[in-house]
């Protein structure tokens, strides 16, 4: 797990260098089905990376947010690699610095390795399955509000206006953060108490964080409190919610006021 974590790591910080090189540049864009825009940024860390880590474990399945469908190979088909090339890619192209490179690897439906660099930032988030969050190599943590603090809570601009109809518990609405990956590795660091996700969030974009938070002291589910599984085909997730073990109930009463 060492190795497939340093290897993850190395191709995680050397595709943010290649972002890097085509950040506030103008890069060339395209539009995807559902209006969602790619650009030559994310289609050359796409290549780089599965160059990287394919070739390195040619064994391991590849799911990406850029392929045209799952690669899953026979070998070793419940151990594969999922990719966020550039999550946030909207914000980058805005010039923006809340964008990551997303990296997990996945085995029997659970990420075992989970690397978010954020490059414009300077940051890069690391987990195994077998030890702590680290954020640039210093141990970091959920926080742990107090039941009379009012959760710091990050989310689209829809949902809180949801949330502050419904006449619940009041929060502190932190700046929303267009990169949902990057948005998660804020609770895993403690900058925020949580965050609600909308349905529909698939795997590349959560997988990575889902083990930060993990390992961090918290909790990434639906609403039942169930954590994730992953598959082979990237499937896409209903209603989320990310928070510590202790903030939880609250964060899940929130969520009372958002549609699936």
């Amino acid at each position: 797990m060492r190795d497939d974590l340093e290897l993850v790591k190395s191709a995680a910080v050397e595709a943010g260098a290649i972002a890097m090189r085509f950040f506030r540049r103008d890069p060339r864009v395209w539009w995807k089905e559902g209006n969602s825009p790619v650009s030559e940024a994310d289609v050359a860390v796409d290549a780089f990376l599965k160059d990287a880590l394919v070739g390195a474990r040619p064994s391991y399945g590849w799911v990406s947010e850029e392929m045209e469908r799952p690669e899953i190979r026979e070998v070793e088909a419940d151990r594969f690699f999922v990719v966020d090339p550039i999550d946030g890619t909207r914000a980058y192209l805005r010039g923006e610095d809340t964008w990551c490179v997303s990296i997990a690897v996945i085995e029997q439906g659970r990420p075992v390795i989970g690397v978010i660099a954020a490059p414009a930032l300077g940051e890069v988030f690391e987990v195994t399955a077998g030890s702590i969050t680290r954020l640039n190599g210093a141990a970091c943590s959920v926080s742990r509000p107090g039941a009379g603090d009012r959760l710091r809570l990050a989310v689209p601009d829809g949902m809180r206006k949801r949330l502050d109809a419904a006449g619940g518990e009041p929060i502190l609405a932190e700046k929303a953060v267009p990169s949902l990956a990057y948005r998660l590795a804020l609770v895993a660091s403690g900058r925020l108490d949580g965050t609600l996700i909308r349905p529909r969030a698939n795997d590349w974009d959560i997988a990575a964080a889902d083990l930060l938070i993990e390992r961090a002291g918290g909790l990434l589910c639906d609403r039942g409190g169930a954590p994730g599984l992953y598959t082979s085909e990237g499937k896409r997730h209903g209603l989320l919610m990310a928070a510590s073990h202790d903030a939880m109930a609250r964060v899940r009463q929130l969520a009372r006021a958002i549609p699936d």
